[in-house]
């Protein structure tokens, strides 16, 4: 079924879907972070944690390609065990991955759910212009306006720091900040690169997986190890840990995977419907849970980052060589959907 097949209903169920998943997440990593301070779980092993099950999802996937237990066995002892070339190629954006996600925690715990929300659509310009660097693509000028008025919406948004009355924590707004630059930084370029490895051989998406998350394991251990170590051997790996946290984790594992499935049968101007629907219930939700006053210039910023986001998935009308550019960048967001944990 293709997304000019799909029903509406369908169409509406996917925008719901997408929508709740990546305004949840972030509402929800913001709630756990600021609420118990003194039972603070550890953001290294929630990471870590989520790479393990996206891994045995991936392996779950593969078996499900693959047909047999004998087949599956053949592929993982083929391409993986005895491929320590391409585990190693998968290294790279499995450790900027798991950068990023540790970055979206520090971030939203400094920084507002609304805030967050709304400033980390530079992962658009961010991933727009590693397309252009890495892959020598084009954008139209269309998309280029969108960006600029994106950046201008988050200038916006930054200008004048909102606060929130019912956090118990200390926050650091400039770290906040910072966190979710590093955050967009490696949004774009790791999203680049798995698809340029993706494209430069016929190994399958659900290996290519595996082989990441391995590495990815591998790193945020080795976080757990220099961040927490010293801390989750006083108090155990899973301390902190509450209902709402292994949501966390459970959003941060199968939303992406699921939303990288029911994208397919939307279009570009339903998700960015979806970024602008989120980043509303996401302020609304920080007003009630965390008493956010919301500024004029935070409101107007909103807005010039729902409008940029619509701006720039509007489809094109230019030749079958810009729609393909434009097929391959839809194809490009799908599979950062998947690797992010929101």
């Amino acid at each position: 079924m293709s997304s000019e097949s799909a029903s509406l209903p369908f169409k509406l169920y996917c925008l719901t879907v997408m929508t709740l998943v990546a305004a949840t997440y972030n509402v929800l990593v913001r709630y756990t972070r600021t609420t118990s301070p003194e039972k603070m779980y550890f953001s290294t092993t929630a990471v870590c944690i989520t790479e393990v099950i996206k891994l045995v999802l991936s392996l779950g996937m593969l078996a499900r390609e693959s047909g047999s237990s004998s087949k599956l066995l053949a592929d993982l002892k083929e391409q993986v065990l005895c491929n320590p070339g391409g585990l190693l190629k998968l290294s790279v954006p499995s450790v900027v991955y798991a950068l990023q996600n540790n970055m979206a925690f520090v971030a939203l715990s400094n920084l507002d759910a609304a805030v967050y929300q709304v400033t980390y659509q530079l992962k658009i310009p961010c991933t727009a212009l590693c397309m252009v660097v890495m892959l020598h693509r084009t954008l139209s000028k269309k998309q280029w306006f969108s960006i600029c008025t994106l950046c201008v919406g988050v200038i916006f948004v930054q200008w004048e720091p909102v606060e929130a009355t019912k956090v118990q924590i200390e926050q650091n707004t400039f770290l906040g900040f910072m966190a979710i630059v590093v955050a967009v930084l490696c949004s774009g370029f790791a999203g680049v690169y798995f698809e340029k490895v993706l494209k430069t051989s016929d190994t399958s998406l659900w290996v290519r997986n595996i082989q990441m998350y391995l590495s990815g394991i591998a790193c945020t251990l080795m976080a757990v190890l220099l961040k927490d170590g010293e801390k989750v051997v006083k108090h155990g790996f899973f301390f902190g840990y509450t209902p709402w946290v292994c949501f966390v984790i459970f959003l941060g594992s199968v939303g992406g995977l699921y939303t990288s499935i029911v994208v397919k049968y939307t279009d570009n101007i339903m998700k960015g419907f979806s970024a602008a629907a989120a980043i509303v219930i996401s302020t609304v939700a920080s007003v009630i849970l965390f008493g956010l006053h919301l500024t004029l210039t935070f409101l107007w910023g909103a807005v010039l980052v729902c409008v940029s986001i619509y701006l720039y998935g509007l489809p094109k009308r230019d030749t079958s060589t810009v729609s393909k550019e434009c097929t391959d960048l839809e194809s490009k967001q799908k599979l950062i959907t998947v690797h992010e944990s929101s």
